[in-house]
């Protein structure tokens, strides 16, 4: 690591890789299915940005189950900007997605440790500028995991399958995508949610990405001198 990003992230050093502390793994338990996030694996987790209505939630937890989708997400409690805009359900919302859990063997998150969802710039084309450095700097300094959320970066659907290439890119560790069957009656962030074609088809479009950067870490590995690798 750069002298200068660990002196200018040795305020939090817990944070830090080190030789002690060169990559965290975390195990999600999920009966008969093993997820690690952050290790030789993409993780993808998707869902609606809030927990509307039961047959809402079960209907995109079924659909990106069988897109290839490991983790729902799905927000309970959704603390806005403005005291009258939607506030999530709550308990009931957490109740929804345990319901969502035990029908689909998905597992669960209402939201992130280490997160790219883009940052505040002069530019007005975008809600944020997906900052695609961030990720390969944070893969750097930090044995964290790192995800990349284009759906929150992008603010328009349009935007989001050609930021989550640039995701895979970068070396992120997972992708969390916001995903409704409506997305034009959404009860929150309904313009930068895909609908289930659309979440399909940027599926789709992954595999090759997913692919070559599997291909690039196996020759990586293969090229490493035999007294280095243990």
């Amino acid at each position: 690591m750069r002298a200068s990003w660990y002196d200018q992230f040795s305020d939090s050093p817990d944070v830090l890789r080190s030789e002690q502390a060169d990559r965290t793994v975390v195990s999600v338990p999920t009966p008969g299915l093993a997820i690690e996030i952050g290790g030789n694996h993409f993780i993808t987790i998707a869902g609606p940005c809030s927990v509307e209505t039961e047959a809402q939630l079960m209907a995109t937890a079924i659909h990106v189950r069988r897109a290839g989708t490991q983790i729902l997400r799905g927000g309970a409690f959704k603390p806005r900007s403005s005291p009258y805009s939607f506030q999530g359900l709550g308990l009931e919302g957490l109740r929804m997605l345990a319901h969502a859990r035990e029908e689909t063997g998905l597992a669960i998150v209402t939201e992130v440790i280490l997160c790219e969802r883009g940052i505040r710039t002069f530019e007005t084309a975008m809600r944020n500028t997906f900052d695609a450095a961030g990720i390969a700097v944070l893969k750097q300094i930090t044995h964290l995991p790192v995800i990349a959320d284009p759906s929150h970066a992008a603010g328009y659907r349009e935007l989001v399958p050609a930021l989550a290439r640039i995701g895979v890119a970068a070396g992120a560790d997972g992708l969390i995508a916001e995903v409704h069957p409506n997305p034009d009656a959404a009860w929150s962030d309904g313009e930068q949610s895909l609908d289930f074609p659309g979440f399909d088809a940027m599926m789709q479009d992954l595999k090759p990405w997913l692919a070559l950067r599997n291909q690039t870490q196996f020759c990586a590995a293969e090229s490493e001198p035999a007294e280095a690798v243990r």
